[in-house]
């Protein structure tokens, strides 16, 4: 980025979000006055205004007026492809007398028009911008926003709310996801019992899925949108450049669909709109012609509604326990030569792409399209992990990248207890905003299938706009400057510099948008003598740490954090950030559990997997207990894998306690395991069993606290046999269960 010296740190704080390719700033200022005009050029409609206009009043009270001649003071509008040469770019130029925007095309200008939007500076009555030249341009053509409104409903002025904020941050895709299980939330002419029963559920679950037994708030929810509600939507998002795509889910969670029309599923039902999440066996009849013709004539409305060139079918989470038992899924195998039910899965999605094919569009699925074999022309939107993106891309597919590790907004945002509940997961602003879409695993020609990047929303906990805006702002923004903002010129300070700015634009939009990013984290590190270290963070600048390992409140008379520190004793660690003198945020506390076995060396024969920790061993004997969201990195995790662990003491010593921490959550496929033993040894070969236990009553954390006779070893070994595969008639049946444990205490 360029600086001209002079008035530059005005703008710097402002500063634009997604950071632009390349920035100019100078000493001059434009002053809007209600004589001031807007000039549009040729090709340019004024519905590339409309937002901007809004806006402009909002803060002015006045209205700028469309003049087709250029006034002494004013706002001019062109559109010239060989100066702003890449889409969606734009040069803006701001002087003392006239802001020229130059677009390459009409999203061009539009976009231009956004940037102007954050620059404007209000006050004592003025409105201004500093002098500047930006040259910008997206780095991806796809940038989406994913919205579930199955779980919850939200209103269409709720829509287009959000729809502006997309479009003041240049995320050109609405990825509105209308159909699942919990409910069906568009509006089918042709079948109108989609609308009486499948819109509606009889209740919703109150709490977690992950507790048992599940509760219910005993109150009928629901609603749709109509297609002319449709229609008006669709409509104000194309006035701000924004696509958006629907998504009707096949074959799988189709639990509502079939509610209403029971003979589209394998059984004949009867069924009912699902009132708590997750994933169920019931879906849609693979070898049921009827099936096939209901999507297709639900799709034959669907599509005058959207003109997107894609077509988002869903595809993921499909169980194939129906289709096992089914006779007509297995006559269906027979008669189409596929070898399996994912062949058949394959099948289904082919087919469904074939009819969309003949209508000029294009699918878009989850990365379990891949099952089976990827279906031609179809683009992968990879949300299990990468993995699902680079597959595609190698196999010269399209793919959009939304791993749910990095980019799902109902995941939690900070680890405070004092979080609103969430879906799962940690995705802190800072993780979100450094995810690189282009991986390592592909090459140069295979990395121009990656299309983009898109941020989910599932609303199972979000039960109001106000809920939701939580969760997806500011980490929108982060989203919006991996979309936008060629890598090089990414830096999450300059960007935390931005948004600190922009905090009262968003008051101003209504956004009920977290404020926890420059809250205290932490990192618990082995130190070389193999002890325990806390190292605290924030990023406010200016600010210090004061921190207590009493469990007191920290005040700005504590002792000042400035460097990792030893934990010495168990106990509570508290801390809070300090700026001008006044606490910042929410109070940091962390617990410590000392024991014999904090930071001794700890081999597993099976290692962790998926984001459990793979790869180390610390994590198992630092003290820190795992929390019941398991989603602090705490938890090691074995997917039908057993738990083996050998902890060394380093010298035989006497051992009268062990300990370990085992989750259980059948709702989230965790298991305990069926037995569970802890062996101790004095050389590390010859093992005597000292406790067992095969029943764990506790959903959620049980604390396995063994008082053992006292003997001498150095070697303790705990062995946790995992469930295995679960059970017929549990949640997830046929899969893998996970076996999750946590710190190996020994004293």
């Amino acid at each position: 980025m360029l600086i001209h010296q002079g008035t530059h740190a005005q703008i710097k704080e402002q500063g634009i979000i997604p950071q632009p390719f390349k920035v100019e700033k100078t000493n001059e200022v434009f002053s809007f006055t209600p004589s001031t005009s807007i000039t549009i050029g040729a090709n340019i409609s004024p519905d590339n205004l409309i937002f901007f206009n809004q806006y402009f009043h909002s803060i002015a009270g006045y209205n700028l007026a469309i003049d087709k001649k250029v006034a002494t003071s004013s706002i001019q509008l062109n559109i010239d492809s060989t100066k702003a040469i890449q889409p969606e770019g734009y040069i803006l130029s701001v002087t003392a007398k006239h802001i020229n925007i130059i677009g390459h095309d009409r999203a061009g200008v539009f976009y231009g028009l956004q940037s102007l939007i954050q620059l404007l500076h209000s006050a004592n009555g003025k409105i201004t911008v500093q002098g500047c030249t930006v040259e910008d341009h997206p780095r991806f053509a796809y940038r989406g926003m994913h919205l579930d409104v199955s779980r919850h409903f939200f209103t269409v002025e709720t829509i287009k709310k959000w729809i502006n904020l997309l479009a003041l941050y240049k995320i050109n895709t609405f990825h509105w996801h209308l159909t699942d299980d919990q409910g069906w939330r568009i509006e089918i002419k042709k079948y109108p019992l989609l609308q009486s029963i499948s819109a509606w559920r009889d209740e919703t679950i109150i709490g977690h899925k992950r507790d048992s037994p599940h509760r219910f708030d005993g109150k009928r929810y629901g609603g749709y949108y109509t297609q002319d509600e449709v229609k008006t939507v669709v409509k104000y998002a194309m006035e701000r450049h924004i696509n958006i795509i629907p998504e009707i889910e096949m074959p799988g969670h189709a639990l509502a669909a079939l509610a209403a029309y029971p003979q589209l599923g394998c059984t004949g039902g009867p069924y009912k709109t699902a009132t708590y999440w997750g994933i169920f066996d019931d879906v849609y009849c693979a070898g049921n012609e009827e099936t096939f013709t209901f999507l297709q004539n639900v799709l034959d409305e669907v599509l005058p509604l959207f003109p997107s060139k894609y077509i988002h079918i869903g595809g993921d989470e499909c169980p194939k326990t129906k289709w096992k038992t089914c006779p007509k899924c297995q006559q269906r195998i027979k008669d189409e030569h596929l070898k399996d039910e994912h062949e058949l899965q394959s099948y289904f999605i082919g087919r469904m792409e074939k009819y969309l094919n003949s209508k000029s569009r294009q699918i878009i699925g989850w990365d379990e399209i891949l099952e089976g074999g990827l279906t031609p022309g179809a683009t992968v939107m990879s949300w299990t992990g990468e993995e699902g993106g680079i597959a595609a891309a190698k196999q010269h597919h399209d793919a959009i990248m939304t791993p749910e590790k990095y980019v799902y907004l109902d995941y939690y945002q900070s680890l405070y207890r004092s979080e609103p509940i969430a879906g799962g997961g940690y995705n802190p602003l800072s993780k979100i905003y450094n995810y690189e879409p282009l991986t390592k695993e592909l090459s140069g020609d295979e990395a121009k299938y990656i299309k983009g990047v898109q941020a989910n929303a599932w609303s199972e906990y979000m039960a109001s706009p106000a809920q939701a805006e939580r969760q997806l702002f500011p980490r929108m923004l982060a989203l919006s400057e991996i979309a936008w903002t060629a890598k090089e010129n990414k830096d999450y300070t300059g960007f935390l510099k931005h948004l600190r700015y922009q905090q009262s634009l968003l008051k101003q939009f209504n956004v009920n948008a977290a404020n926890t990013f420059d809250e205290i984290t932490d990192s618990v590190i082995e130190s070389s003598d193999h002890k325990v270290l806390l190292a605290l963070n924030s990023t406010l600048p200016g600010s210090q740490i004061y921190y207590t390992i009493n469990g007191s409140l920290p005040s700005s008379k504590s002792k000042k954090y400035s460097k990792p520190f030893t934990i010495g004793t168990s106990g509570q660690i508290k801390a809070a950030v300090y700026s001008d003198g006044k606490q910042y945020g929410r109070v940091f506390e962390k617990d410590f559990h000392l024991h014999k076995a904090v930071g001794k060396e700890v081999t597993l024969t099976n290692q962790p997997q998926g984001t459990y920790n793979s790869g180390n061993s610390f994590g198992l004997v630092n003290g820190v207990f795992g929390n019941k969201l398991y989603n602090d990195g705490q938890w090691y995790g074995f997917n039908g894998d057993d738990l083996d662990a050998v902890v060394d003491l380093g010298a035989i010593q006497k051992v009268s306690q062990l300990g370990i921490n085992i989750l259980k959550y059948h709702w989230q496929k965790m298991w305990e395991p069926q037995v569970l033993t802890f062996e101790v040894s004095a050389d590390g070969k010859t093992y005597t069993e000292v406790y067992r236990q095969t029943a764990f009553n506790a959903n959620g954390i049980n604390a396995v606290r063994a008082t053992v006779k006292p003997v001498q070893a150095r070697y303790i070994r705990i062995k946790g046999t995992n469930k295995g595969i679960i059970p017929p008639g549990e949640y997830i049946a046929g899969a893998k269960a996970w076996l999750l444990v946590d710190e190996l205490m020994v004293n």
